[in-house]
């Protein structure tokens, strides 16, 4: 089952695209430019905040750093979760009283220092290793680091686009490992612990994607017993799938609250979404600067590319667009374009094969001047992306929206 976004309208192309960003597109001069709409992220925002109940809401901020769009999300979530030392100094200017979670692998010991003093309330600890840098630069501090142990656990087969655990990864500590851990946190003087963590596979429905919490959710129990430990909580990570296919159908988030509703009584139970959270809210918009028909098959080529959008390359899919024509052409060279029923191409200003936004898409006629919308890029798009390689210009970035 699912849902289709508020203040959203599909464009000829079955794209989702707002009356706000619609107007501010064709108001740009076709420069690269990336498109947020905040009012939209506000209402996604609390529509899932209030479908999940008592669930807690942690968002990722590797999906964004945007400050436009990171102070909407905190409007609507018990925290945010950083995973650098920059992404920690970037949040605590723009929001300096968020609650803050600190996650990721190869955190150095400056990091978790200054994690320690902007005081992070809860840290991801990845390994063994850094449990124990974690506890001496605490017992230093004077302080005391509350702690979940991520760790990598098998996925029993759960369906994902990205898998994150389950397997060797460098991401979480394995079972046996998370074992050693427990056996160490009672001479641990800097360590709370306070539960335990995992993130497994991105890109599941709300079933599955459930399923997989309440694995994580019953082995954290269990850890908890066999080791006599309290467990305050549980972080069952995110893996909410975005569909780059069918952009009109988003993460039904009531149902996926439905299944958590079954799990037994006990610890907090906390998410951790990124993507599926931002991802509706951002629109890449930029101008098509050529047309070319090669070998018998059209492509537009337009500013820009795959250097400011990277998901496309990144995930290997195309990127759900629609074109705003032009409503007039004012040189007679800009006319030529492909027939309306013919299949273009959308590609960048790279000089590399791979610099493809989409394939073979019909989107009826285009022409030289048109505007391109490419939607779902309001998470790990820009901020991914490679945008150094042939010295363009960085892509704009604009807000819309009274929020």
């Amino acid at each position: 089952m699912t849902t289709v976004l508020p203040a959203a309208v599909l464009a000829p192309a079955g794209t989702p695209l707002t009356a706000r960003v619609t107007e501010a597109v064709r108001g740009l001069d076709g420069s690269p430019t990336y498109v947020y709409d905040l009012e939209h992220l506000d209402a996604h925002a609390g529509a899932i905040r209030a479908a999940l109940g008592s669930v807690e809401l942690i968002h990722a901020v590797k999906a964004n750093p945007d400050p436009g769009l990171l102070r909407v999300i905190a409007r609507h979530v018990d925290g945010l979760e950083v995973a650098s030392g920059g992404e920690l100094a970037h949040v605590r200017q723009m929001a300096p009283d968020v609650p803050l979670a600190f996650g990721g692998p190869g955190k150095t010991d400056t990091e978790l220092t200054a994690a320690l003093h902007a005081r992070v309330e809860r840290f991801h600890v990845e390994s063994l290793n850094e449990l124990r840098r974690l506890d001496v630069l605490a017992r230093e501090l004077g302080t005391r680091a509350r702690v979940l142990l991520r760790v990598n656990l098998p996925t029993g087969g759960a369906v994902g686009v990205l898998t994150m655990g389950g397997r060797p990864s460098p991401f979480g500590m394995d079972p046996a490992e998370a074992d050693t851990c427990a056996a160490s946190l009672e001479s641990s003087r800097g360590i709370e612990f306070v539960g335990i963590h995992a993130h497994l596979a991105s890109g599941s429905d709300p079933e599955p994607c459930a399923a997989q919490g309440a694995a994580i959710h019953h082995w954290a129990i269990d850890y908890a017993r066999r080791h006599g430990l309290p467990l305050a909580e549980v972080n069952i990570g995110g893996g909410m799938n975005v569909d780059y296919v069918r952009p009109e159908r988003v993460f039904d988030w009531a149902e996926y609250a439905r299944h958590l509703s079954a799990l037994p009584e006990g610890p907090v139970v906390r998410i951790e979404p990124g993507r599926a959270v931002s991802a509706y809210s951002g629109w890449y918009a930029t101008e098509v600067l050529d047309i070319k028909r090669s070998h018998g098959e059209w492509f537009a080529i337009c500013a820009g590319g795959t250097h400011h959008l990277r998901t496309p390359a990144a995930k290997g899919h195309d990127q759900p667009l629609a074109v705003l024509p032009v409503r007039r052409w004012d040189r007679p060279w800009d006319r030529p374009g492909c027939g309306p029923d013919d299949a273009i191409t959308f590609v960048g200003q790279l000089c590399t094969p791979k610099d493809v936004l989409a394939r073979s898409v019909r989107a009826g006629r285009v022409r030289i001047g048109d505007k391109v919308v490419f939607a779902l890029a309001g998470a790990y798009a820009q901020n991914i992306s490679h945008v150094e390689f042939l010295m363009h210009d960085r892509p704009a970035v604009t807000h819309v929206g009274d929020c």
